[in-house]
């Protein structure tokens, strides 16, 4: 299993909208808009063009994989249910295409699951779209320039951590094997760069006592087929996040040892000219099990929004962090973040350390 496929905590089952503050400087507040149906973790949110945000599986409570999926509407601030996966799946990857169609892949549900499935947002409903070569859960997506996507890494059969990345190409529904990292990796970030490469930073391999966390970084380059090796962290880091900045820096936020008890507050910014990490701002707060829940806001700025209590707003201009006012009633780990169209940012789900359920839905707006 991967490393949250053998959990046992309880979900929460809320929805956390965050607004930048606007115009900047001015405040912005947390408040309760509404609940999710199921609590869920090890999910994901993917904002469609129609502006609803689709919530697709996780892991419930006792850590069975689900299959329901939910749609959030920011207008009334609603959530209904939209039927269901062909299969129940946790730390699965959900993929916008340039259709607007939902690429759904891989994921856990009692087997490591190759399986790929699209939603249809026409018919709300689910349809299969093809096979990985290799069964994965906790690997990264990236969607390439012209259509394609890229997934790397995570874990497949017998909890093996994988080298490999595949080529999936939506037009063909078929799926190709692009090479094999240097390491094996999971919970890793994978960027695309401004010049088409692809950023692999951190991650770990093995299993406890035997688990290692990553420093070294490797960037695949797509006309080559090849990974390289690119830069070194200071700090060694697994369950982080990266973001591109507007300038084509990369940022990498937070994370953990291989413990999972010392938490980081530090970032590191990749430099792609000169294939370097070199020290980042401090977050007020320790945060991990916080991949794809920052948000690069339209102005540059950068939203961090689970792992802890409170948000924090990166000012790019005075390189850093603020704490978002009005805090969560717990932190949010392994939740998933998506943009709205009007600026705001939601948060949905994710698992407590105090094992509790929230049926909470949170807005973070002006005061």
């Amino acid at each position: 299993m991967s490393s949250f496929g053998v959990l046992r905590f309880g979900s929460l089952a809320g929805l956390v909208l965050l607004q930048p503050a606007s115009p900047p400087g001015e405040p912005a507040a947390v408040r309760q808009v509404a609940t999710l149906r199921t609590a869920r973790a090890a999910h994901t949110a993917t904002t469609l063009p129609s502006g609803l945000v689709l919530i697709i599986g996780g892991m419930a409570d006792g850590g069975q994989s689900l299959a329901s999926v939910e749609l959030f509407d920011p207008a009334p601030n609603t959530v209904q249910e939209v039927g269901s996966l062909l299969q129940g799946r946790a730390g699965h990857t959900a993929t916008l295409l340039g259709n607007g169609r939902v690429l759904v892949a891989g994921g856990y549900t009692g087997e490591y699951l190759a399986s790929l499935e699209v939603f249809e947002p026409a018919t709300k409903r689910f349809r299969p779209a093809g096979s990985l070569l290799e069964g994965r859960s906790g690997h990264t997506a990236t969607l390439l320039p012209d259509g394609r996507v890229l997934f790397i890494g995570g874990v497949g059969r017998g909890w093996t951590f994988l080298r490999s990345a595949e080529l999936y190409d939506p037009a063909t529904g078929r799926s190709e094997l692009l090479g094999s990292m240097n390491l094996p990796r999971e919970s890793h970030s994978a960027t695309l760069l401004g010049d088409g490469r692809v950023l692999v930073i951190g991650g770990h391999s093995g299993r406890r006592p035997n688990m290692q966390v990553h420093a070294r970084a490797e960037v695949l380059n797509l006309r080559t087929r090849r990974f390289e090796a690119s830069g070194t962290l200071g700090t060694a880091r697994h369950k982080h996040d990266a973001i591109k900045l507007t300038d084509g820096r990369v940022l990498v936020l937070g994370g953990s040892d291989r413990s999972d008890r010392v938490h980081y507050a530090t970032t590191e910014v990749f430099n792609p000219g000169t294939a370097t990490f070199e020290r980042g701002p401090s977050m007020g707060q320790r945060r991990y099990k916080i991949a794809g829940t920052s948000i690069l806001l339209a102005g540059g700025n950068v939203l961090v929004t689970s792992g802890a209590q409170a948000a924090e707003l990166l000012d790019v201009r005075q390189w850093r962090f603020r704490e978002v006012p009005g805090r969560f009633p717990t932190a949010y780990r392994f939740a998933a973040a998506a943009s709205l169209r009007d600026g705001d940012v939601l948060v949905a789900g994710g698992y407590s350390d105090r094992n509790q359920n929230t049926a909470g839905v949170w807005r973070v707006g002006q005061e």
